[in-house]
C-alpha cells in the first residue's frame, strides 16, 4: 500500500511562466502556500471583495493611471497571498514583487494560472 499523509505539505513548488516582452515565456520556479479548499474560497471571496472596493473609490470616471494603480496593487496581493519564494535572483520582497507585476504585463494572471493549474493535477492523479 502506497504510503500518503493526509495532511499537507505548507507549501509546493511549481514552474511559472512569466510573460517577457519580446521573447519566449520564463520558465521560473516559484514555492507557494498550501491552501485547503475552505481556505482558497475565503482568499478568492477576499480578492473579489478588494477588487469590488477598488472599483467604488475610483468612482465613474477613473484615469488610466488610476486604474493601472488598482490592478497593480490587486496583482501584487494575489502575488503575496499565494507565494513564498521564487527562483528569481531578486530577493522576494514587496519591491521586487511590485518590479515584477509592473515590468511584466500578466505575470499575476501566470502566477494564479500555475497555482490553480497545481490543484487541478493533483485531482486528476498526476
Amino acid at each position: 500500500m502506497a504510503k500518503f499523509k493526509i495532511a499537507q505539505a505548507p507549501t509546493f513548488k511549481g514552474l511559472v511562466l512569466i510573460p517577457v516582452v519580446g521573447q519566449a515565456p520564463a520558465k521560473v520556479e516559484f514555492t507557494f502556500k498550501y491552501r485547503d479548499r475552505v481556505d482558497l474560497a475565503a482568499l478568492f471571496d477576499e480578492w473579489n471583495q478588494r477588487r469590488k472596493e477598488g472599483v467604488e473609490r475610483l468612482g465613474d470616471k477613473p484615469s488610466l493611471s488610476d486604474v493601472v494603480a488598482l490592478d497593480t496593487e490587486h496583482q501584487v496581493h494575489q502575488i503575496k497571498d499565494l507565494v513564498v519564494g521564487w527562483g528569481f535572483d531578486d530577493k522576494f520582497n514587496d519591491e521586487s514583487i511590485k518590479a515584477l507585476v509592473t515590468s511584466c504585463h500578466g505575470t499575476a494572471e501566470a502566477v494564479v494560472d500555475a497555482y490553480q493549474a497545481a490543484f487541478a493535477k493533483a485531482r486528476t492523479g498526476n
